[in-house]
């Protein structure tokens, strides 16, 4: 069978799994547990990267890891919030657009991601400290806590996520530094999207 099977990669696999999971949800109309399955991916791909530097890996193990990766989070956190706002019933030709400016800007930024970080490590073994754009998993957090206006404005609330996705979009390639959260901060992310997912189920 080929690729490459180690713990770090098998959680990046569960996670692209979970956002399959959540696009049939959202076809459905089961939206809450469209963004619980959208955060499961982003759990995943929050830890895969730090397991991934504990296991021993070989080079072509490691180069198929950021490849996986890469791959897995257009599907999770490119292709599946658009499916969740075609789902709300925002078919209209502002939303498309919206929608085509969200995956661009996703694809452009995880490929110039994987272009700068393969050239800072080739320079340098210090940790990261700054993103440039805003992250692609972030919207892991980002769409549940704006799901939660749907429940005082469900009216409007298909409009606020199109709008959101257009916003996103742009926070992608605008070139501006974002802090990489450190341990302590990631587990404060897992936090709130605890709280944001009780929420969504038992309010």
């Amino acid at each position: 069978m080929i690729g490459f099977y180690n713990v770090s990669v098998i959680l990046t696999y569960l996670g692209v799994v979970s956002a399959v999971w959540g696009m049939t949800a959202a076809f459905h109309g089961n939206f809450k547990v469209a963004m619980f399955c959208l955060m499961l991916s982003g759990l995943t791909d929050m830890y895969d990267g730090t397991i991934a530097k504990r296991v021993k890996r070989s080079d072509d193990a490691k180069k198929f890891g950021i490849e996986i990766d890469s791959l897995c989070d257009l599907v999770c956190f490119g292709a599946f919030p658009v499916v969740i706002g075609f789902s709300l019933g925002m078919d209209h030709w502002y939303a498309r657009i919206a929608y085509m400016l969200y995956i661009l800007g996703a694809v452009i930024r995880l490929a110039y991601f994987n272009v700068t970080e393969e050239q800072r490590q080739a320079s340098t073994a210090a940790r990261r400290k700054h993103y440039q754009g805003l992250p692609v998993t972030s919207v892991a957090l980002i769409l549940p806590i704006v799901y939660q206006i749907r429940r005082f404005y469900p009216e409007q609330f298909p409009y606020i996520y199109v709008l959101t996705i257009f916003i996103i979009a742009l926070l992608f390639v605008i070139d501006f530094k974002v802090f990489k959260p450190g341990k302590k901060c990631m587990l404060g992310f897992v936090v709130i999207g605890a709280v944001v997912a009780i929420k969504m189920f038992c309010l």
